[in-house]
């Protein structure tokens, strides 16, 4: 079940996205407004919906640190339907915007929306690959963390899923053009030879074999 967490000051507003939330999502709400950021990472949530009027900071502030660590799917929900605050908010790294008063059904369907557009190839199933663990931009074993660019964990996610074929470079070109910057196999390369070295560390740039003038396979 999806974790929904909602900064908003207005506790009838927090009550009804709550009680319309319930059946589909685990949610909760901020306590702290002064620590924010850190009520989300301990909540391990999946998509924050974010007021732009709180208490001590603003949702643009909340949504540049947030920023700084994660790329986990932002909703504005405010009370200001001006353009400028639309922009602003896009431009801080929001999602999606919805101007209060708003339909829950509308609210509802955008969260889902952007929960399957944003983690629909985002590894966030948890892979498994002999003692390694592949969750949201993540590496894992016994002994520690690695984190991931969102390329590396897009790399990364097609090996785990399809551990034991060759994936060839085009696929994971084909990969990385939905939502990255459009590059070409001189940076893949690149990118493969930056990945090896981060993963050796824990021993895992071992078992991503090249296959010359095919791919790679994760054995």
């Amino acid at each position: 079940m999806n974790k929904i967490f909602i900064v908003e000051d207005d506790e009838t507003i927090v009550k009804s996205i709550q009680l319309a939330l319930k059946e589909t999502f685990q949610v909760k709400s901020v306590l702290n407004f002064r620590a924010v950021k850190q009520e989300i990472v301990e909540f391990g949530a999946d998509l924050v919906l974010m007021d732009i009027g709180l208490p001590f900071y603003s949702g643009f502030y909340w949504t540049t640190e947030l920023r700084k660590i994660s790329q986990i799917p932002i909703i504005f929900i405010s009370s200001s339907s001006d353009d400028m605050n639309q922009i602003t908010a896009m431009n801080q790294g929001a999602d999606d915007f919805i101007t209060k008063p708003f339909s829950l059904s509308l609210l509802q369907a955008k969260i889902k929306a952007l929960l399957r557009r944003s983690y629909a190839f985002s590894g966030a199933e948890k892979l498994e690959f002999l003692n390694y663990t592949l969750t949201e931009n993540t590496l894992t074993t016994d002994r520690e963390s690695i984190d991931l660019t969102a390329s590396e964990n897009k790399i990364l996610t097609l090996l785990f899923r399809k551990k034991g074929e060759v994936i060839t470079k085009e696929v994971i070109l084909h990969e990385l053009w939905q939502t990255d910057e459009f590059i070409d196999v001189n940076t893949l390369n690149v990118k493969m030879t930056r990945l090896r070295k981060k993963l050796s560390s824990v021993g895992l740039d071992a078992h991503i074999i090249t296959k010359r003038g095919a791919g790679y396979v994760l054995a």
